[in-house]
């Protein structure tokens, strides 16, 4: 194990990683019962997303962990599941079938892009202050998703605020904050997997912690086979382009799905990788010269790139990595180690669904909340008082958030990068890769302005 993950060199401890990895499957393994209950509106069989969710988190952790050696993990990701249902097959009319039959493809677009090393070739580009403004804009993002995920920002009287704290679960959200923010303080070992332990355990007598009703393993593997290779039957890819009216549809469809899922890939790993030493500079320029994938950001964004189509053939939207493995990144995990315990947790929890889904987010939360707290230092590497470089790192550190979406906040932040460097008459050092990238998130926000 030591030799195989290397965790000495990584600074870590087997005992570290799988409390990481315990870390990281508790505040995710809300997708195991949220992404079947959203894409089983489109008509697809509950049973068989609940499965495909868990086998396409179980493959491409497993190899984000035993090639990539990183711990990341990823699953079915949510906005992505929402356009899924809500965009492509309710507002746009396509059948689920068709709709992954578009994920597959886009998957294949994003092997592509990373075997020819464009995805790599995306980040380099990004300048540093535009990478900093990324790092502390996933931090204020995985504090606002675990705020939102438990309901203490309301929307009730159309703008955000506070919500009431009338309900047990948000009182336990405060306990378990509280508890989580006094161990990091306090520097105990595990104080994020504690916090959510004891958080949701202190939930069961307050009627927060409490299991849910699911179908049974053996019921889920019956409904298994009406979504897996569902897009390669007449319904799938056989049907989406036999209407020549609907091929600009489709593919502009296709562009979304696959700009979104790159960009949330390539925020999520700048945000969390490089500070922490996961994703180092001298790595990358190490492997610079050498063919193949042979660093660790290459086979990461590999593993990433080929899990979407996985999941595809399995039956389920967008697979991509997840940003909560920042909490587990928080906790100390540093190698694959951490991403195999995940997977071994997603495995278990196709046999335990209904203890799994016990947990709540009043328990999660206050991870999410502490480690976007750990992340916003990146911050600091911001020169605040230069608005030329202050504008472009705002919009890219707050639109996250503000948009709930990563892509879209590297999107603004991209954009305002390129107008303040051409009003300073700079525009040369605008590298030609974030020009395009640039024009294409222009482009894509111009389109599903049309559709």
């Amino acid at each position: 194990m030591e030799k195989f993950f290397k965790l000495k060199e990584n600074g870590t401890t087997a005992g570290r990683e799988v409390v990481a990895g315990l870390t990281t499957f508790f505040a995710m393994a809300y997708i195991i019962a949220v992404n079947p209950t959203l894409l089983s509106q489109s008509g697809m069989e509950w049973g068989a997303v609940f499965l495909a969710t868990i086998i396409s988190a179980i493959i491409g952790t497993l190899i984000m962990g035993l090639v990539a050696n990183v711990p990341y993990a990823q699953a079915p990701g949510m906005g992505l599941n929402a356009f899924f249902v809500y965009t492509v097959c309710f507002t746009l009319g396509f059948t689920w079938q068709q709709a992954l039959s578009m994920v597959f493809i886009c998957g294949l677009i994003n092997i592509f892009i990373t075997v020819t090393k464009i995805r790599k070739y995306i980040i380099k580009a990004i300048p540093r202050s535009l990478q900093n403004a990324i790092g502390g804009g996933i931090g204020i993002f995985v504090a606002y998703l675990g705020l939102l995920n438990v309901g203490i920002i309301s929307f009730e009287s159309g703008v955000p605020a506070l919500a009431t704290l009338n309900q047990e679960s948000l009182w336990l959200f405060l306990i378990g904050l509280a508890l989580t923010i006094i161990l990091l303080v306090c520097k105990v070992k595990g104080a994020i997997l504690i916090g959510i332990v004891v958080t949701a355990l202190l939930g069961i007598p307050m009627g927060v912690t409490a299991t849910t009703e699911t179908i049974s393993f053996t019921e889920a593997c019956r409904q298994l086979p009406t979504t897996f290779c569902a897009i390669f039957t007449k319904e799938g890819l056989g049907s989406l382009f036999s209407d020549a009216g609907k091929i600009p549809l489709v593919l502009v469809t296709i562009f979304s799905f696959s700009l979104s899922d790159t960009f949330d890939t390539i925020g999520t790993f700048i945000g969390t990788g490089r500070r922490t030493g996961i994703f180092s500079e001298e790595d990358e320029q190490a492997m610079e010269s050498r063919p193949g994938f042979k660093s660790k950001m290459d086979k990461a964004l590999f593993a990433d790139a080929t899990a979407t189509s996985i999941g595809a053939i399995l039956g389920t939207s967008n697979t991509t990595t997840y940003v909560e493995s920042a909490a587990g990144i928080g906790a100390g995990g540093r190698t694959g180690l951490t991403s195999v315990v995940v997977a071994i947790c997603f495995a278990v929890s196709a046999f335990l669904a209904t203890f799994v889904s016990a947990i709540p987010f009043a328990a999660t939360a206050p991870a999410l909340v502490t480690v976007g707290i750990m992340m916003m230092s990146a911050f600091k590497e911001i020169q605040w008082d230069d608005f030329e470089e202050a504008v472009p790192a705002f919009f890219a550190g707050v639109f996250m958030a503000l948009c709930y979406s990563i892509s879209y906040g590297i999107a603004a932040g991209f954009v305002f990068y390129c107008i303040t460097k051409i009003c300073k008459g700079k525009a040369k050092e605008i590298h030609p890769i974030l020009w395009v990238a640039t024009a294409l998130f222009v482009l894509n926000f111009i389109l599903l302005a049309v559709i």
